[in-house]
């Protein structure tokens, strides 16, 4: 290595045009081929306090076009806002994009108080700047005239990646802190991502795993120096954190076995993906082609505190084992059985890196598409859309098989059953319908339903029902094992309905009002959205009639101080158990504000329910300018 200056700063050249700066953190400096004026432009690898622009001169380039972050943290982008005046293009990991452009949120609306949340998510920019992309992981893009392979390398932080260069027939690998020497971390503390759990020290050990499949000629790391020998720090680094995380359980975890086995044979053309935090499966094809149902955290160590975007990690690990070991050839298809986001969360890198196409039922799209719009727990982040929307109660084709849909509410309202024959056995996907499939012992099934996602009191009469009808012989859970069933098993799924039914009778007033499973009789959409003052939004009631005679709704729209409703009020008579749809326009006032409340006032008939649901707006644009630099 060239050293060009001995001080604090000091620059190094590590390899054939590829620095390093001393800063805050190491900052690499990678140089391009000249442009056709001879001007030398250079892209960075993390960004310091922003030095590297100081020293132009002595590294003999003109300007820097590109920083790639490979994490969040404070000392990888607190210069950011400098290189933001020099209008250099800022790119940072999918995973961690609102900790750079949305992380005045974070500081606003992070919880302190009562604290169980160890994430370093604090250790992030005082201010928010202005992203221009965010890195396109398993995929090489050009970044100022230089090839660049980027890869989720988790442990550090959720969403860490390494980037992959190729130079001089060599491939060097810019991990950030995954590690900082043989066998060696920067920092512990950073890897505990939640309160007792050892999700980000199995995450490290996953990814030292990973990367040493990259077969790599020189690691550089964030902090610490370059190492020439990868496989053999990395596998360090492997054996340690794997002890690491052994004394933080009663029983041995095998990480390596778990990245080189995830998936199991139920039968020949039917695989279990055992990695994943919902249960996956694959239906393989004689054409070598598989399809996925459901796929959301695949080889997840667990959920790490905090249900903010930078705390969920979609990514594809456990896919070189499928095509290694089972002979895929392309992953054409994924179904959906619901739209929650342990279920859903990697099909969008899936489509994106692999070509799938994301196959969804009809009752099941409408979420994806638009999660903004609905008042329900446990959606994804961002749409996802729809390649095909798979009609309910009809078959469709994929390659040799012929899959049915079923409607299957319970856990949610929204979800759906797809049945199949494989290998001469009945198949029936059912999601997240029940718990523990089945009577175990002193273990008896549990009924996986939650109000809040629309369940409906009869609704598993009516999937025992489908399950009779079907005749399945095995059904395959959403995070247990698949069962293989008998009679005696379907038996019991009705007599677990119609108790359920009962307990609600009991419980409920449902003689004089039908309330439903959860006393929601009014809802209203869009739930939440972003607009700017002066305009006009419309808005959706959905209000229901629980008596059991004719029923005058009457709702009244409740708006901020200054803002305005049109109609002011709006009546509907129902029949006994309509539903109706009723909507209105919001005439959006005042400057920018967070989650402004509005609501409906509801009465049905004698019974007055007040402001029984309500929606939240933030006024202001889509894409919020960022503050000023902080001095």
């Amino acid at each position: 290595m060239t050293a060009l200056r001995a001080d604090a700063g000091a620059v190094e050249e590590v390899a054939p045009g590829i620095f390093r700066v001393r800063d805050t953190c190491n900052v690499y400096v990678l140089v391009a081929d000249p442009d056709a004026d001879g001007r030398r432009t250079a892209i960075t690898i993390d960004f310091g306090s922003g030095m590297v622009l100081d020293l132009l001169d002595e590294l003999g380039i003109d300007r820097v076009t590109d920083v790639l972050m490979t994490h969040h943290h404070r000392d990888q982008g607190q210069g950011l806002p400098r290189a933001v005046d020099e209008g250099i293009a800022i790119h940072v990991p999918p995973v961690e994009v609102d900790l750079f452009a949305k992380v005045n949120d974070m500081w606003a609306t992070r919880p302190l108080d009562n604290d169980y949340n160890v994430r370093q998510d604090r250790f992030s920019l005082l201010d928010a700047v202005p992203v221009t992309s965010t890195v396109r992981e398993y995929r090489t893009t050009d970044y100022g005239g230089i090839p660049i392979r980027v890869l989720p390398t988790p442990g550090h932080t959720v969403g860490s990646v390494t980037y992959v260069v190729q130079r001089n027939g060599g491939a060097l690998a810019f991990s950030g802190d995954l590690i900082y020497a043989p066998g060696k971390v920067w920092s512990l503390a950073s890897t505990q991502w939640s309160y007792t759990n050892s999700e980000g020290p199995a995450m490290t050990v996953i990814s030292c795993l990973l990367l040493q499949r990259e077969h790599l000629d020189l690691l550089l790391p964030s902090h610490g120096d370059p190492m020439s020998a990868p496989d053999d720090a990395l596998g360090l680094l492997a054996e340690r954190m794997q002890t690491l995380v052994d004394s933080q359980r009663w029983y041995a975890w095998d990480l390596r076995d778990r990245l080189a086995h995830p998936y199991t044979r139920i039968t020949e053309h039917l695989l279990i993906n055992r990695s994943s935090m919902s249960t996956g499966y694959v239906l393989l094809s004689n054409t070598g082609e598989a399809l996925f149902i459901d796929f959301g955290y695949d080889m997840t160590t667990g959920l790490p505190t905090g249900s903010d975007r930078a705390a969920r990690r979609p990514w594809l690990a456990s896919l070189p084992a499928l095509r290694e070991q089972f002979g895929v050839t392309r992953i054409s298809a994924a179904l959906a059985t619901h739209y929650h986001d342990d279920h859903v969360a990697g099909l969008p890198i899936l489509r994106e890196v692999e070509g799938t196409e994301v196959w969804t039922p009809a009752n099941v799209a409408p979420i994806l598409d638009d999660p903004l719009q609905h008042d329900l727990p446990c959606q994804w982040y961002e749409p996802i859309r729809s390649d095909r929307v798979l009609p309910l109660g009809e078959a469709v084709q994929w390659n040799e098989y012929s899959i049915t849909v079923h409607e299957l509410p319970g856990h949610t309202l929204f979800a759906a059953a797809f049945e199949v024959v494989v290998d001469g056995v009945r198949v029936l996907f059912t999601g997240d319908q029940q718990e523990g499939l089945g009577v175990r012992g002193d273990r008896r099934e549990i009924l996986n339903y939650q109000y809040r996602n629309r369940f409906r009191i009869d609704d598993y009469r009516h999937s025992a029902r489908l399950y009779k009808r079907v005749a399945p012989g095995l059904l395959a859970s959403g995070h247990w094992d698949a069962r293989w069933v008998d009679e005696g098993y379907l038996d019991y799924l009705d007599y677990a309905g119609e108790d359920l039914i009962e307990m609600h009778h009991a419980l409920l007033p449902l003689d004089e009002l039908d309330l439903g499973a959860d006393s929601v009789l009014a809802r209203l959409s869009p739930y939440r959205c972003t607009s700017p003052a002066g305009s006009t939004v419309r808005y959706t009631v959905t209000v229901r009639n629980p008596h059991a005679g004719a029923a005058l709704a009457r709702i009244v729209p409740v708006v901020p101080a200054g803002w305005r409703a049109e109609p002011t009020v709006l009546e509907r008579m129902l029949t006994p158990g309509e539903e109706a749809a009723l909507s209105y326009d919001v005439l959006v006032g005042g400057a920018f504000s967070r989650r402004e409340r509005l609501a409906v006032d509801v009465t049905i008939g004698s019974l007055r329910l007040g402001q029984h649901a309500e929606a939240l707006l933030t006024v202001g644009t889509v894409s919020l300018p960022s503050p000023a630099p902080r001095a």
